[in-house]
């Protein structure tokens, strides 16, 4: 089923839309929210509290991509599970990582993961993006955005992990070197 179809049925407050958003994204959001948490049980719980947001932020919101709109939604449910949590585990997931090895191109803050959401820097990273090959682009964007580990992101795109590394220092280095020329840094 479509996204435009299944949003006319989030709008029409018909429960199959929760039925057929399940079918298509729920492998993809338990692989974000896993990633970010290490639990299984809590990836699940995350997925049902992005579903229960969409089914109440459907109407009015009408995303253009819902895939992209429910993954959002995943990825906050688990960073604020992961926030609240606080506990040995919090160390347990792709984020914490992936944070960590973002920590020399994105500016010093209280919280590390909180500056990706800030605006500032958001808008430089939409600015950023597009001037990657889309190689590059996309694996930047499956280990910083999915969370996905570069055993993953390698299986994902065909590459070595190897590959996938040094693309990725490549592509933090330019990062920082961006956000250096943005004064940011």
């Amino acid at each position: 089923m479509e996204d435009a179809e299944i949003i006319r049925l989030f709008i029409q407050r018909d429960e199959r839309a929760i039925k057929e958003t399940c079918s298509q994204y729920s492998a993809l959001c338990m692989t974000v929210a896993y990633n970010i948490l290490g639990s299984r049980e809590d990836a699940e719980e995350c997925l049902n509290d992005a579903l229960m947001h969409l089914w109440q932020a459907i109407p009015p919101a009408a995303p253009d991509s819902l895939g992209a709109y429910l993954v959002t939604a995943v990825r906050n449910a688990a960073r604020n599970r992961l926030a609240y949590q606080k506990t040995q585990r919090r160390g347990g997931g792709q984020l914490t990582i992936a944070i960590d090895e973002l920590s020399d191109c994105i500016p010093a803050a209280e919280q590390p993961d909180q500056i990706i959401d800030s605006i500032a820097l958001r808008d430089t990273f939409r600015r950023f993006l597009p001037t990657l090959k889309p190689a590059a682009r996309a694996i930047f964007l499956q280990r910083y955005w999915l969370c996905l580990s570069a055993k993953e992101v390698a299986e994902k795109t065909g590459h070595s992990v190897g590959y996938v590394n040094m693309s990725l220092l490549r592509t933090r280095n330019k990062l920082k070197a961006y956000l250096e020329k943005e004064e940011l840094l």
